[in-house]
């Protein structure tokens, strides 16, 4: 497996798993509300106001090498009312979710 093949594979369980953990949250979970996502300089932060359970930021960005391919970063989840940031790169944001559990 050549190295493409596996960052695609990577970034495709990534995407995956990301998906997975969002749609798992039961009815009965009381998830954050009120969330939103703010993009400053190079970091990309998540705040929800209500709610008691956890949130997080999802930012997916794309290299500026076609052959790297895509960069998925998440923060650490928080509980709601605090604040979730993490470092992103100087390269292209696709895509920007709060995810939440």
């Amino acid at each position: 497996m050549n190295a493409r093949s596996r960052l695609a594979a990577v970034c495709a369980t990534a995407l995956l798993t990301a998906t997975m953990v969002t749609g798992t949250a039961t009815s009965a979970s009381a998830a954050p509300t009120g969330c939103s996502y703010q993009i400053v300089d190079r970091t990309a932060s998540s705040y929800c106001s209500g709610g008691t359970g956890e949130h997080r930021v999802f930012v997916l960005q794309k290299h500026f090498l076609a052959e790297v391919g895509y960069i998925p970063i998440y923060s650490e989840w928080a509980p709601a009312g605090t604040t979730s940031s993490t470092w992103i790169t100087a390269h292209e944001i696709v895509s920007v979710q709060v995810q939440t559990r």
